[in-house]
């Protein structure tokens, strides 16, 4: 039997696997090729809602949605690439084994970036990771309890979406956790600081920039720009030019790279670690290896515009690399991918969200308008569909891609 493995089971790793398993089941040959994931997770995690406060919903288990297609999953860690060899080292529970493939689909995802900023490991939290988000809720329930210098005081570090969505969040969500606690609300002691290196906050949001800073000010969150970080320790942080802001939790929102098992692919890769593919979502160069999602470098509309590490890229890249990589293996004729629309949609907690259309971001919408789009987005468009149909799964995974989501009132 041929085998395609796909490493990953994120946004497109998901969608790669029940993609493949779509179209062997379309062309009659399930029985002739495996699909096989390997994923270091028993869940698919809806990372992009790490942010929010109830994580309760962002994790979907695994086995709800492949049993039913037919792939099989591996709960371990893909450590080695041997593109030559064509197979895979697969770790599980410490213990290593190769893993052969005929097909492979890399989409092992992103992480977040560090920065040379001593401290930054031993003391900062993030929401890259679902883990990552439980223990900075852990740390939020334990500073509500505490009266210590700094305790209600929380930094946020970075700008981008991610910063501006977790510091957007912040006040409400620690007021909620003080009246919970039972602890007598100090509202006026509640601080939220986001930090940014560059000259504004948001800089990429184009046209909903200056709406980016009116929310945050009427939410309360301070903004501090143009700031270099000298060092971070377990009280707070001493910035360049040796000012100090006290605080028991900063948060580090600080830009995402490729996976590193980018670097087992014998291509060149952009300086965000990603590979290049052409529009089937196959490596450039390199015979039976297709990448989607944030380990890849895809061109869109005619080649003026990168793939984004985001999920509304993630999800049609893993579509159309498990519905090629299949037909790949069969001698048919694979579909290129081109998206010719973008948007961006970002939460801005209590204050409602922006969304933008466009590359250079024009705002469109914002305020309770947006966060109906964005809410929708969070909690539907990007599940996969959870009624353990197998029909369901097979139409969700089809090669197509989906329209803007609509604005509504």
């Amino acid at each position: 039997m041929k085998r395609i493995v796909v490493i990953g089971g994120g946004f497109a790793g998901l969608w790669s696997a029940i993609g493949a398993a779509r179209k062997l089941d379309e062309q009659g040959a399930s029985n002739q090729v495996e699909v096989v994931m390997v994923n270091p997770h028993a869940h698919h995690s809806i990372r992009v809602r790490n942010y929010e406060a109830d994580l309760g919903a962002t994790l979907v288990p695994l086995s709800d949605v492949l049993s039913p297609v037919g792939v099989q999953w591996i709960q371990g860690a893909a450590t080695d690439i041997d593109v030559a060899g064509k197979q895979v080292t697969v770790s599980v529970r410490g213990r290593t084994a190769p893993l052969p493939f005929d097909k492979l689909v890399l989409a092992s995802g992103s992480r977040l970036v560090d920065a040379p900023i001593r401290g930054l490991a031993d003391h900062a939290f993030n929401v890259d990771t679902y883990e990552g988000a439980e223990r900075l809720e852990r740390r939020l329930l334990r500073m509500v309890h505490s009266h210590g210098a700094g305790s209600l005081t929380f930094v946020v570090i970075g700008s981008g979406l991610t910063g501006v969505e977790v510091a957007s969040e912040l006040p409400h969500r620690v007021r909620d956790l003080l009246v919970a606690s039972g602890e007598r609300l100090r509202e006026c002691e509640v601080r939220v600081v986001l930090i940014e290196r560059a000259p504004r906050i948001a800089m990429a949001m184009g046209g909903a920039q200056p709406v980016i800073e009116q929310s945050l000010t009427q939410l309360g969150v301070e903004m501090m720009t143009g700031v270099e970080i000298e060092q971070i320790d377990d009280t707070g942080m001493t910035l360049a030019g040796g000012k100090r802001i006290d605080t028991s939790t900063i948060i580090w929102c600080g830009g995402m790279h490729a996976s590193p098992l980018t670097r087992c692919i014998p291509v060149e890769r952009d300086a965000l670690g990603r590979v290049p593919v052409d529009k089937t979502l196959r490596v450039e160069g390199v015979p039976d290896v297709f990448a989607a999602g944030d380990v890849a470098r895809a061109l869109f509309e005619d080649g003026r515009h990168e793939s984004v590490m985001s999920c509304q890229h993630s999800r049609p890249m893993g579509r159309f690399a498990g519905h090629n990589v299949v037909c790949d293996l069969l001698g048919l004729p694979m579909l290129p991918l081109d998206i010719d629309w973008y948007t961006t949609i970002l939460d801005l907690g209590p204050w409602g969200a922006v969304y933008t259309e466009g590359w250079e971001r024009r705002l469109a919408a914002q305020g309770q308008q947006a966060k109906n789009v964005k809410r929708v987005i969070n909690t539907e468009r990007i599940y996969p569909p959870r009624t353990g149909n197998r029909a369901d799964l097979f139409n969700a995974a089809a090669p197509i891609v989906q329209a803007p989501p609509p604005i509504r009132g």
